[in-house]
């Protein structure tokens, strides 16, 4: 049982989070909302160790659709950025906000960026594309992130200055037309760098709110030394260019790993955990 520990522990962060939630909140909902969530991360881990090859694109599947199609479509809650700007000025600790805080906020602390990894509906697309494995090298333009984070908050603080009536209504068409540019930028920059995570690596605005708390996430892949024998088998096969022979918090785009455990399946010598 002892190398199931960590999806149990995984379980039961969840399980905390929607349980006080929903004591909190008196909403059911978020029982619901949070233990699903918890059970499907779950679940992927458990497949993981059993070594089952399409563990994580199970667990994005799971999570990713429902995010997108029960609580966006179904629901008309804007979990883009868009949306947690405006739950945020309305006051309304609720939907998107608890989402952020949660996932992109607070929750990098410990899971780092594992939310690209297997819950991020966007990247859930982008990973079914041919290049797996970036064909280039990084290019130096992730300050565009920061334009399109900027650009998302001075549409929803435009609307609140204007005080646009229906707003709720522009808000759940916001969610639809921005997922379609999203789907279309991250394709498009997909083929053009022969990368799938090109858009999440340049353009996603959401990055800003993971990256500086990734820096001192709990978990985090570990090489061991003593086993490493520096084939830059892991470094070939990081979706996220990250350097995990370098323990330290400062490794090369250490803030980018996104616990696909590319690494540690390729490693041939078993040094990364």
């Amino acid at each position: 049982m002892k190398k199931y520990r960590l999806p149990i522990i995984m379980l039961l962060v969840f399980e905390i989070v929607a349980v006080s939630l929903w004591l909190t909140k008196d909403n059911l909902f978020y029982l619901f909302n949070f233990s699903y969530i918890g059970i499907s991360i779950s679940l992927g881990m458990f497949l993981f160790i059993r070594k089952y090859k399409y563990a994580r694109r199970i667990v994005q599947l799971l999570v990713g659709l429902y995010m997108l199609v029960y609580l966006g479509l179904i629901c008309q809650e804007n979990m883009q950025i868009e949306g947690f700007w405006y739950y945020l000025f309305t006051g309304v600790f609720e939907a998107a906000t608890i989402h952020y805080a949660v996932a992109k906020i607070f929750g990098p602390l410990i899971f780092g960026r594992g939310w690209c990894g297997y819950a991020c509906w966007t990247a859930m697309v982008l990973d079914f594309l041919p290049y797996k494995v970036p064909k280039e090298p990084r290019k130096k333009i992730g300050w565009i992130r920061y334009i399109t984070f900027a650009a998302s908050l001075i549409f929803v603080s435009a609307l609140f200055l204007a005080k646009v009536g229906n707003i709720e209504r522009i808000m759940f068409l916001a969610f639809i037309i921005g997922n379609i540019v999203y789907y279309g930028m991250g394709i498009a920059l997909a083929y053009v760098f022969k990368d799938n995570r090109a858009f999440c690596k340049y353009v996603c605005p959401i990055t800003v709110f993971l990256k500086p708390m990734s820096y001192y996430s709990v978990f985090r892949i570990k090489c061991d030394k003593e086993k490493c024998i520096s084939c830059g088998k892991c470094k070939s096969v990081c979706p996220m260019n990250v350097d995990m022979t370098d323990n330290s918090r400062k490794r090369e785009n250490g803030t980018e790993c996104i616990l696909c455990m590319e690494c540690k399946r390729n490693c041939p010598k078993d040094a990364l955990s």
